[in-house]
Order: C-alpha cells, then structure tokens, then sequence
C-alpha cells in the first residue's frame, strides 16, 4: 500500500478516487507511565515513555486506516495526515486520515 502525504505519486496518477479512510487509536499512559514522567520532567529532558507511546499509536492507526483502505478496494492513500487530541488527563486519541484511491502507471 502506497501511503503518500502528497496529491500525487511520482510516476502514477490516480485512476479512482475511492474516498475518505482513516484509523483511529486512543491510549491511555497509565500510572506507571505518569510517575515516571512526572519524575522526569522535574529534570527536563526529553520524556522517552510518551515518546514510545505517541510512536506506537501513529503505527497502530496507519494499520487501521490501510486496512480500511484495503476493504474499500484502494491500492494508495494520497493526502495523508495525522491529527491527535488529549482526551482526560491520562489519555490520547491519534488520528490518520486520507483519501483511499487506485493508482495506474502515468503515461
């Protein structure tokens, strides 16, 4: 699956417009996971357990939104993007989206 955050794909042009996809994955940090950071922020720095965190559900929600490409029929996302939110003190909610299209070799 070609994921691309442009309109185009060098070398391709977009036979079909499919639609809107997107996946989404909210998580929580956890106890463990604030205490630490909590402690590590006292010091500055940068806080490795959100940082893992954040990495993993960017990864977990492009799976979510190829896969919901891949039911549609689509063969590329074009104009990809990432959104992300808090959602309560403890948990984050991240967002891919694009739109879900075929691809064919430019002539």
């Amino acid at each position: 699956m070609i994921i691309a955050t442009t309109e185009n794909v060098a070398g391709q042009r977009v036979k079909q417009t499919i639609g809107q996809v997107f996946g989404l994955v909210v998580r929580s940090r956890g106890l463990a996971g604030d205490i630490t950071a909590g402690l590590r922020s006292l010091v500055g720095g940068e806080i490795t357990e959100y940082t893992e965190m954040l990495e993993d559900a960017r990864r977990h929600a492009i799976d979510r939104m190829v896969a919901n490409a891949q039911t549609m029929g689509a063969d590329a996302i074009v104009m990809m993007r990432f959104d992300s939110s808090e959602l309560g003190q403890s948990m984050s909610e991240i967002v891919a989206y694009g739109t879900a299209v075929t691809l064919e070799a430019a002539t």
